[in-house]
């Protein structure tokens, strides 16, 4: 079996990508590690061959590189069958114009679930699983040349902090003696009984509210107090002396509900006296002959 692909990444980033298994494992397609696995490449592989899933358990084991060269090979066993599989694999570097063109050669060797595959169907499927490895290969050198790229970025940035603190420092110690003499200077001068920094300075004279107090009112004036009140209600204190309402309204005396009493029971006698006036005029009028 060979297969080539050219990809747009230069040589050096695809040989530390190709050097660290960890990276390398996780470009494989279909891998699931083992966690309690010795190495990163040991685990469970999936490969899908002529509609059919054949899902292999082993371990790859990876060399190199050797003038740009690096050697894979594996075992393997069916996790639902008998069969098993062999693999050894060559991956070739060559530097060519704007990029890499990665080489893949190898021979796998087999039995069960593989060998029943139509003819053809096999390659077609190790093909389809080096292209997504490429991909994932190439995804995988960028990241690490972009982290590699921000390391040395930050190492001189690092470098030149350092040089600006040294050079800041040299200033400083430089500076560091004008003061003194400054402040010799500042202190001979002080000591002069004569200097006109010493004389009192007079208060001004020209102030045109000087002299003047002003007071401030105790309480807001009466127009004030009839604009707030309006403005927020009444105040507590009229609060406070209002009469209450609702349940708590004061019991009328009981003069006033006397009046009320005595109209309550003058409307039926008077009834009562009509009806009986009526009553007894009818009853003479039947005894006259």
């Amino acid at each position: 079996m060979e297969h080539e692909v050219f990809v747009p990444v230069p040589v050096p980033a695809l040989l530390r990508t190709l050097g660290d298994p960890a990276r390398v494992a996780r470009c494989v397609p279909g891998l699931q590690q083992d966690a309690d696995a010795a190495s990163p490449l040991a685990g469970r592989l999936k490969l899908r061959a002529g509609g059919h899933t054949i899902t292999y358990r082993g371990e790859l084991l990876l060399t190199g590189p050797e003038r740009d060269r690096f050697s894979v090979t594996g075992k393997g066993v069916e996790a639902r069958g008998t069969g098993a599989v062999e693999l050894a694999l060559t991956i070739g570097l060559t530097a060519t114009d704007g990029g890499t063109t990665i080489a893949y050669s190898g021979t796998a060797d087999g039995d069960g679930r593989l060998v029943e595959l139509e003819e053809g169907a096999a390659l077609a499927a190790a093909h389809r699983l080096l292209d997504r490895f490429t991909q994932q290969l190439v995804t995988e050198s960028l990241a690490g040349r972009e982290e590699a790229d921000a390391d040395a970025d930050g190492d001189e940035a690092v470098a030149a902090e350092g040089l600006a603190g040294d050079e800041e420092g040299a200033v400083g110690s430089g500076g560091s003696g004008d003061e003194i003499r400054a402040d010799d200077a500042d202190g001979s001068a002080g000591d002069d009984p004569g200097s006109v920094y010493d004389s009192p300075v007079p208060p001004p004279s020209l102030d045109p509210v000087a002299g003047v107090e002003f007071t401030v009112p105790d309480e807001p004036p009466a127009e004030a107090a009839h604009a707030r009140r309006t403005m927020i209600g009444r105040s507590a204190e009229e609060v406070d002396h209002a009469p209450p309402r609702g349940r708590y309204a004061p019991v009328p005396s009981p003069e006033a509900g006397g009046a009320s009493t005595t109209l309550r029971w003058v409307a039926p006698a008077a009834a009562l006296a009509l009806a009986s006036a009526v009553v007894l005029g009818r009853a003479l009028r039947r005894r006259r002959p």
